[in-house]
Formats: C-alpha cells, sequence, structure tokens
C-alpha cells in the first residue's frame, strides 16, 4: 500500500490526463510526486529512462505519457503512432519492474476495441475481430501496453493495472487543429468563428500566438489567417465539421478519470481485478514489505494452473452515456454563445459509429464519474477562451 510518503512518478505530468492526476495526488496528500517534461527526459531512449529510474527510485508510477491525436493525425502518422507508443511502454514498464516499483498504472484508450464490438463495450470484447483502421496503430500499441501490464503480473508477480479511458476533455486540453481530439477542436474552431464573424481581431491574434495553425501566428496578415483556418473549416460565422454528425460518443471529464486514476492505484490489486485471493500467496510467497520476490518462479511464463486462463484484466473508465457528434457541436455553440451556422462534411470520415464502453467492472471497484457532458462542455469552453 502506498502511504503519503511514497515516491509516485507521473509521466506525462504536463498533459491532459498526467497533470489532473498530479493535482489529485496533491489534493490527497501525496507530496513526493517525480514529473519530467519531453525536453528533460525522452521515454522513447531506453537508456535515458534506465538513467532516471537509477536516480529516482520512484515506489509507484503513473504512465499517462503518449504520442496523440485525432482522425487525421492518426491518418498520416500512422508509423510514429505505433512506435512512439510502443517504445515509450517498453522503456518505463521494463525498468519499473528492474528497479521493483511497487504499483504501476498504465493508462491506454477505449480505441482498443473492435470496430464492430457489441456496444456497450466489455472489457472481454478485446481481440475478438477487426480494429477501426484510422486508429489502428495507436490502439495495437495500447493493446501491447495493458498486455505487457497483464504479462509480468502473471509470470512475474507484479501489481501493473491497466485502465481504458474513454474520450477525454478537460483543462489543459490539446486545442492546436492539427492534431487534436474531436471535442476541443471543435470549441476552437467554434469559438474562432465567432470572433471572425465580430471582428475581434485582437483576440485572434492572442488565440495564434498562443497556438499557431502552420506557421500562422498573430503576426501574420489577416488574409493569411483567414486562408489558414478556411482549411480546418473555420469561416466567418460558419464552421465545418468532418463527417455526418451521427457518431455517438462518450466523454469523460478529465479530473473524473484522474480521480478513477488514483482510486484505482491507491486501492485496487491486481488480485481484486481477477477475483483470485491465492493470487498473491502465488506469486509473492513469503514477502512481507509488498515488493516482488525474485527468486519466486512457480509462475514465469505465465503458467499457473490453479489460476487458469486470465486475460482481459484492464479496467474501462468512463460514464457509460453517450451523445451523438452533432448534439456535442449544439452544446458547444451554446457555450461559446456561437449563432452562427455548423455543417457538416459528409466526404470526411466518421470514425467508428458508436464507442460506448461497459463500466460495471469499474462501478464494482467503487469509483462513479461526477461532470456530466452538459456541465463539462461549458466548463471547458469558459476554460479555453480564460487561457
Amino acid at each position: 500500500m502506498l502511504n503519503k510518503e511514497s515516491k509516485i512518478y507521473v509521466a506525462g505530468h504536463r498533459g491532459l490526463v498526467g497533470s489532473a492526476i498530479w493535482n489529485n495526488l496533491l489534493s490527497r496528500g501525496y507530496t513526493n510526486l517525480v514529473g519530467r517534461t519531453h525536453s528533460e527526459l525522452d521515454l522513447t531512449d531506453q537508456v535515458a529512462v534506465r538513467k532516471f529510474f537509477d536516480a529516482e527510485q520512484p515506489e509507484a508510477v503513473v504512465l499517462a505519457a503518449a504520442f496523440v491525436g485525432g482522425i487525421m493525425a492518426n491518418s498520416l502518422y500512422r508509423a510514429d503512432f505505433i512506435m512512439q507508443n510502443m517504445k515509450m511502454q517498453c522503456n518505463v514498464i521494463s525498468e519499473a519492474y528492474a528497479h521493483n516499483v511497487k504499483k504501476l498504472l498504465f493508462l491506454g484508450s477505449t480505441c482498443i476495441y473492435p470496430k464492430n464490438a457489441p456496444q456497450p463495450m466489455k472489457e472481454d470484447s478485446l481481440l475478438t475481430s477487426p480494429l477501426e483502421y484510422t486508429n489502428e496503430p495507436y490502439a495495437i500499441a495500447k493493446i501491447a501496453g495493458l498486455k505487457m501490464c497483464e504479462s509480468y503480473n502473471l509470470q512475474y508477480g507484479t501489481n501493473y493495472i491497466a485502465v481504458m479511458p474513454t474520450n477525454l476533455y478537460g483543462p489543459n486540453d490539446n486545442f492546436h487543429l492539427e492534431n487534436s481530439h474531436v471535442l476541443p477542436a471543435m470549441i476552437r474552431k467554434v469559438y474562432l468563428a465567432k470572433l471572425i464573424h465580430e471582428e475581434q481581431w485582437d483576440a485572434i491574434r492572442q488565440d495564434l500566438d498562443k497556438r499557431p495553425v502552420e506557421g500562422v501566428d498573430g503576426a501574420s496578415s489577416e488574409g493569411d489567417i483567414l486562408a489558414t483556418l478556411s482549411k480546418y473549416g473555420i469561416y466567418n460565422n460558419k464552421v465545418e465539421l468532418w463527417g455526418t454528425g451521427t457518431p455517438l460518443r462518450e466523454f469523460l471529464w478529465s479530473e473524473d478519470m484522474a480521480d478513477a486514476s488514483v482510486h484505482i492505484l491507491l486501492n485496487v490489486d491486481f488480485k481484486d481485478i481477477i477475483g483470485i485471493e491465492q493470487y498473491s500467496s502465488v506469486h509473492y510467497g513469503a514477502s512481507t514489505n509488498g515488493a516482488v520476490d525474485r527468486d519466486h518462479s512457480e509462475g514465469r511464463g505465465g503458467a499457473i494452473p490453479q489460476l487458469g486462463e486470465i486475460r482481459n484484466c484492464h479496467i474501462n473508465v468512463g460514464t457509460g452515456k453517450e451523445l451523438t457528434i452533432r448534439s456535442l457541436s449544439e452544446l458547444v455553440a451554446k457555450a461559446i454563445g456561437f449563432s452562427g451556422e455548423i455543417v457538416f462534411d459528409a466526404s470526411k470520415p466518421d470514425g467508428t459509429m458508436r464507442k460506448l464502453i461497459d463500466v460495471s467492472k469499474l462501478h464494482s471497484l467503487g469509483w462513479t464519474h461526477s461532470v456530466e457532458i452538459e456541465d463539462g462542455v461549458k466548463k471547458l469552453a469558459d476554460w479555453y477562451v480564460e487561457h
């Protein structure tokens, strides 16, 4: 069990989820936190990661760092999405094991599930049919990550837990138009279209100085700004979005995700997920301090007959509720105060038509969400405008 003095490394502590997990831990009194920015530690560099673990010796690790993006980025950078994520995961998980980390929490994504998985998607839907093509490389990397956690647990008796969040949104989200997810991109598009209509050029330039688009920033001419924004469906009082608007999506407020993650990190062990109490005695032997007994090798190779086949040990994290992309755009327009036109380009891909997850396992482990989408969209829109 982790205590308030335990050193916890949060990989990706500046990102959407990592920053929320960091703040949640602080609010619970866990102040011995370690974080490194990408410029300080490149997680794809195996030697650098090993040196970091040698120096810091964390007791617990939260692996929230990832190379992420929306449909456009997933389509363009397929090799990067699988390679960068695999490198990060392999380096962090292997070094966590080598340095006797007591607890590891790996964050994946519900894109791991097949394109045509039965809805709502249960954890047991994993690997039952083909993935959605556009995010296949990222999904395969995340499947490998959760299987690494599962396999280390079964072979070495580690306590690594994998959580699969639904679509996340919240403070510190990525609003860059080239590679952001649907909700933050939608908020920024609607906001900029409103500013163009109101001829609020100072605010437009301020926005582009903060997050340039294709090299166009606040110092660019009005013509260049309008031409560049139009590539992303942003016009005077009009926004164009990809697809038909009919796909259904589930969204989880990032601070809710952080609370779920910390709840699991502090209160849920691998044996709780698989429901087998004797798991600990099989793997940990006579160990009394919670550390892995390295000399106990009965489970090596996963051959533990008394446990049977164990798979799909990850945990879905979401709300269990969904809405259409069109309905989401209406919530965004209301939150921004946008009275213009929102149109959908049906020639562009929709992605998966429905992605609702079953959260009964999560609820059974003692956690449910608190922020509903209507309130969350307003909170995120207000946060974006303020920042």
